[in-house]
C-alpha cells in the first residue's frame, strides 16, 4: 500500500487539472487577476469559472430603470435555452459599484428577484478590478454625482475558456441571434 501512494500521486500529477495545467488563450478575460466575492460570500478568482460558458454582464442593486431589466434580459435568454443547453451554462453579474453592493445587499437582491444561487452568481470585486474587467468587455460605466451610474447595457457569452464569443444590446427582449450563437457556443464539439 505505500508504494501505491506514490504512483497515484505521480499520476494525479500527471493527468488531474490538465485543464488548470493548460495555458489561457491570450484573449482570455480569465486572464485578468479579478477576485470576486459572490452573494454567498464565497471568494473565488474569476479564472476560476474556466471550464463551462458564462453569461455575463455588469450592474449594481440601487439601478431602478435599466438593471432590472438587464437581469430580466439574461433571465429571458437563458430560459429560451433548450434544457440541454441551459445546463452547460452559468449567469455571472458583476456590481459596477462595489461600495454599496457589499455581500448582505447582494443576497438580498438575489433573494428579492428569485435568482436560484445554483444557476445565478451576483458578485463584486475591488474598484480597480471592476475597472479592469468592464475594460476588457468593452463595457463602459461613469458614477454620476448623485451616486448613480451612467453605463452600458450588454449581456456577454464567454466560451469555455473565458473569449468573448458573442455580445447583445438588445435589453428587454429576447435577442434570437444571441440565443443562437450561445447554442452554437456552448454546444460546439
Amino acid at each position: 500500500m505505500k508504494h501505491l501512494l506514490p504512483v497515484l500521486a505521480l499520476l494525479a500529477a500527471l493527468f488531474g487539472g490538465t485543464a488548470a495545467a493548460t495555458p489561457l488563450p491570450g484573449d482570455s478575460v480569465y486572464n485578468l487577476p479579478v477576485q470576486l466575492t459572490t452573494q454567498d460570500g464565497q471568494r473565488q478568482m474569476l479564472a476560476a469559472r474556466r471550464g463551462r460558458p458564462q453569461l455575463v454582464t455588469m450592474f449594481y442593486t440601487s439601478c431602478q430603470m435599466v438593471c432590472p431589466m438587464i437581469i430580466d434580459s439574461l433571465r429571458l435568454t437563458r430560459n429560451a435555452l433548450d434544457p440541454a443547453t441551459r445546463a452547460k451554462i452559468d449567469l455571472l453579474a458583476v456590481s459596477f459599484d462595489p461600495a454599496k453592493d457589499d455581500v448582505p445587499t447582494l443576497k438580498s437582491y438575489a433573494e428579492k428577484r428569485k435568482l436560484d444561487p445554483r444557476i445565478w452568481t451576483l458578485a463584486r470585486a475591488e474598484p480597480s478590478q471592476v475597472r479592469q474587467l468592464s475594460g476588457v468587455l468593452g463595457l463602459q460605466y461613469r458614477q454620476l454625482p448623485d451616486g448613480e451610474f451612467n453605463h452600458s447595457s450588454e449581456l456577454i457569452l464567454l466560451d469555455a475558456e473565458g473569449r468573448i464569443a458573442a455580445r447583445t444590446t438588445l435589453i428587454g427582449r429576447l435577442d434570437p441571434a444571441f440565443v443562437k450563437a450561445i447554442g452554437e457556443t456552448v454546444n460546439k464539439p
